[in-house]
């Protein structure tokens, strides 16, 4: 098959270019770079950098294409609420000038990445696709718009769509930035440093985090499944945990002393996220491999940023 994924050399969107383009399909990416890295990908990904929003650019992009991975988007929770202005030109308006390149071309099906985080705090776990969105972020509502958008613009012009609502991913090759960096690359970060690791709140609030190779399994079942027109389906791992296990778990498996700080002063936003796999088991096929330590143990040793250097002794003169 002939596929273009936009947010192609992001962490999530190189996972699975990567793994397209060692099944033989044609993969063309697309990537603005501005958290990116053109370096993860393979060399026989098609890669192109530029906007979502240039639509001549996709034009000739989406070309004889058989389905697009919509992956493209600004994702750091407090950044959003600094700028939310961007984030609904890129998450929202990206979308929507994706979805007119494709009408325009002719492409049927498109599978876009969307988030747990559209739920915000609900009273019943785990989460269903049909509880009602509670978004306590501009990320959050930007992803929720892009979900109707996509489905609404999708059935006027006869456009196969899926929205997977992908919860707390993580794995070798995650981005680290300066700024509000993923909980789970930082905690393994700090636990290899010998740094210290900080817990907004209690550490009581909990998460599903889901190990990246189960996602691309997920984004690639999406592909071709049937019967999944307009459906939006979690992506997770199931599995309950908060962050004081998560805090335990990491240091296990770097096998790391690393002083552990909880600040309650700070806000630990949702206090509970689960993902119901059921939908994801019914229409895709899907059940996740990987437990969280096992997980961690894989993008330790998959990750060279999170390799130990042993120093070495200097030669003694003779």
């Amino acid at each position: 098959m002939n596929f273009l994924i936009t947010g192609a050399a992001g962490f999530l969107g190189a996972a699975l270019a990567n793994r397209l383009a060692r099944e033989g399909h044609q993969v063309r990416g697309l990537d603005d770079l501005s958290t990116g890295d053109p370096q993860a990908l393979s060399p026989d990904v098609l890669f192109t950098r530029g906007d979502v929003n240039d639509r001549p650019k996709l034009w000739t992009l989406l070309q004889d294409v058989d389905c697009v991975y919509h992956l493209a988007a600004r994702v750091s929770v407090p950044e959003s609420i600094l700028y939310p202005r961007e984030y609904n030109a890129v998450n929202v308006g990206g979308t929507v000038s994706l979805m007119e390149a494709m009408r325009d071309v002719g492409v049927r099906r498109v599978v876009f990445i969307s988030s747990g985080a559209v739920y915000g705090d609900q009273g019943a776990q785990p989460l269903k696709e049909t509880a009602s969105p509670n978004p306590r972020s501009p990320y959050a509502v930007s992803k929720l718009a892009a979900e109707y958008y996509v489905r609404t613009i999708g059935d006027l012009w006869g456009i196969e769509t899926l929205s997977l609502r992908v919860f707390n991913a993580y794995g070798p090759g995650q981005h680290l930035p300066a700024s509000h960096p993923p909980v789970i690359a930082n905690f393994l970060r700090q636990a290899v440093r010998g740094g210290t690791l900080v817990v907004h709140g209690e550490g009581n609030q909990t998460r599903d985090y889901v190990f990246v190779d189960d996602v691309v399994r997920a984004m690639l079942a999406a592909a071709t499944a049937p019967g999944i027109n307009h459906a939006v389906i979690n992506v997770g791992s199931g599995v309950e945990t908060n962050v004081r296990e998560l805090v335990r778990l990491v240091l296990e498996v770097a096998n790391s002393k690393a002083e552990v700080i909880y600040n309650p002063r700070t806000d630990p936003g949702v206090s509970r996220m689960c993902a119901d796999l059921s939908l994801a088991r019914e229409k895709l096929g899907y059940q996740p491999r990987y437990s969280l330590a096992e997980g961690l143990r894989l993008t330790l040793e998959r990750d060279a940023r999170f390799r130990r250097e042993v120093p070495t002794r200097p030669l003694k003169s003779p």
